[in-house]
């Protein structure tokens, strides 16, 4: 049996899962249509998110865990 940890479906399912919350903690504005960002801009967005996600996968584990 493969482990599930590396299941590309699985960590696919959870990342889809952890979307609406990830989004929540990273606060970010919606775009306005049709304002486009440079390059950075698109960069430091994805950094949030980056690190919104990395804490709600924790508040999930912390959550389950107790």
């Amino acid at each position: 049996m493969s482990d599930p940890g590396n299941d590309p479906q699985q960590r696919y399912r959870q990342f889809v899962d952890l979307m609406p919350l990830t989004l929540a903690l990273a606060g970010l504005p919606p775009s306005e249509h049709p304002r486009y960002y440079t390059e950075d801009q698109v960069m430091a967005r994805a950094m949030v998110i980056k690190h919104a996600y990395k804490a709600a996968k924790a508040t999930l584990r912390e959550a389950i865990e107790k």
